[in-house]
């Protein structure tokens, strides 16, 4: 997964997966799509990495070619239903890859940053370029 590995810290971690097809609404065929496990991100406040939990799933509609697909969309007319063009030798990882990264937070955080200490010291250890003059006294 080196599109997922490019947003991580480090290669750590695990996830799990699950595929499972079957016809969906009004007869078209679709999979669910389960994307489980933890990956190493790093937080944007403190710059540590810290460990985040994947927990994501979703039903992809499959339609023989672009047009189908659109027509698909139309009639189910679902935003929690994703059509895509599916074949029978898709690539099921790349699915689950993308599922990973649609998983992932846009700005990722710790809840509580861990040294958040260091980070309140450095904010009030700003001098004020105005207290040099008072020196000048």
């Amino acid at each position: 997964m080196t599109r997922l590995a490019k947003d991580c810290a480090d290669a750590s971690g695990e996830i799990t997966w699950k595929v499972e097809g079957g016809a969906g609404k009004m007869g078209y065929p679709q999979l669910t799509l389960s994307v489980a496990g933890t990956v190493q991100l790093v937080c944007q406040r403190c710059l540590t990495p810290y460990a985040h939990t994947l927990d994501s799933s979703t039903v992809l509609v499959l339609g023989k070619d672009d047009q189908e697909a659109d027509e698909i969309e139309e009639i189910i007319a679902d935003e929690s239903i994703d059509v895509i063009v599916g074949t029978r030798s898709m690539p099921v990882m790349d699915l689950v890859e993308d599922e990973a990264l649609l998983a992932l937070p846009q700005s990722p955080r710790h809840v509580v940053c861990p040294d958040a200490s260091l980070l309140d010291k450095a904010k009030s250890a700003k001098i004020s370029p105005f207290e040099a003059l008072k020196g000048l006294k």
